[in-house]
C-alpha cells in the first residue's frame, strides 16, 4: 500500500464488497494510516481488525509505489514472539521479517503482521509445549501430532480481504510456502510471483527448516551453498542466503 493507495472507505472502516472470486468477503475494519519510521526505513501503518474473531493485525507499507512498476511486493507474515522480539534461533521468522522489510522499503510493498497466528496457529502456550517435546526428540510436524493439534491452523480469509481493501490484487509474495500462494489464490487475490526469504540456517534450528522442507513442502535451499545477500538488521548487516 502507498500513503494514497487506501480508499477514504478503507480508511473508515469496511467496505461491503464481494471479492473477485464472487464469494462474500470476510468483515475487517481498516484504521487511520499513521506515519511509522524503523530502523529499516520510513513506513506508513494502518491497523485491521478481524471482525468474526476481533484479532488485530497490522499493514505496515513503503509510502512509494513499485520502483519497477510491477506487482507489489507483499509479506504476509505470522506473529511469533520468541523470533520476532526475542531473536529466537529455533525459528527463522525474526530474520526472514527483518528481510521482508528491507526489500519493501527498497521496492515498495506491503507487510501484514498477522497476529493471532503465533506457532503456526496454535497459540504461545502450545508452541512452547512442542517445544518441549522437539527438545525429546519430536520434528515441529510431530511435535503438534503429539498434542493433538493441527500442523498448520492458520487462516488466511482475514488477511486476504485486507490486501482487498487496501487494493492489492495482484502481489509478489514475499514467502518461502507455497501455501500462502494457494491460500490467496483462493481467497480472490493473484500471486504473480514467489519471492523468496530464505535466511542462513543455524544449527539450532536447521532441523526445523529441514522439516519445513521435506514435510510442509517450504521451498528451501538450506546447504546448497548458494551466494549470500547482505540484509540490515537493527544492529547492522548480516548476511543472507536467498533460494
Amino acid at each position: 500500500m502507498t500513503a494514497s493507495a487506501a480508499s477514504d472507505d478503507s480508511q473508515n472502516g469496511h467496505r461491503k464488497h464481494h471479492t473477485g472470486n464472487g464469494s462474500a468477503p470476510h468483515p475487517v475494519s481498516g484504521g487511520p494510516i499513521v506515519q511509522l519510521p524503523t530502523a529499516f526505513g520510513d513506513f506508513v501503518a494502518q491497523a485491521w481488525t478481524d471482525l468474526v474473531t476481533g484479532v488485530e493485525h497490522l499493514a505496515v507499507s513503503s509510502p512509494n509505489p513499485p520502483s519497477d512498476g510491477k506487482a507489489p511486493l507483499v509479506r504476509l507474515h505470522s506473529e511469533c514472539l520468541t523470533g520476532d522480539v526475542f531473536g529466537s534461533y529455533r525459528c527463522d521468522c525474526g530474520e526472514q521479517l527483518a528481510y521482508a522489510l528491507e526489500l519493501i522499503h527498497e521496492h515498495g510493498g506491503t507487510l501484514l503482521y498477522l497476529r493471532g497466528q503465533e506457532g503456526r496457529g496454535i497459540g504461545l502456550a502450545n508452541k512452547i509445549k512442542a517445544y518441549a517435546l522437539q527438545e525429546a526428540g519430536f520434528d515441529t510436524v510431530e511435535a503438534n501430532e503429539q498434542l493433538g493439534l493441527p500442523v498448520d491452523a492458520r487462516c488466511y480469509k482475514a488477511a486476504a480481504q485486507v490486501l482487498a481493501e487496501m487494493g492489492l490484487h495482484e502481489v509478489r509474495l514475499l514467502s518461502n510456502n507455497p501455501d500462502k500462494q494457494n491460500r490467496l489464490a483462493k481467497a480472490g487475490v493473484k500471486v504473480v510471483e514467489m519471492v523468496p526469504t530464505e535466511v542462513p540456517s543455524r544449527e539450532q534450528n536447521i532441523r526445523y527448516l529441514r522439516t519445513k522442507k521435506d514435510r510442509m513442502e517450504h521451498r528451501l535451499l538450506l546447504d546448497t551453498g548458494a551466494d549470500p545477500v547482505p540484509v540490515p538488521g537493527p544492529d547492522g548487516p548480516f548476511r543472507h542466503e536467498q533460494d
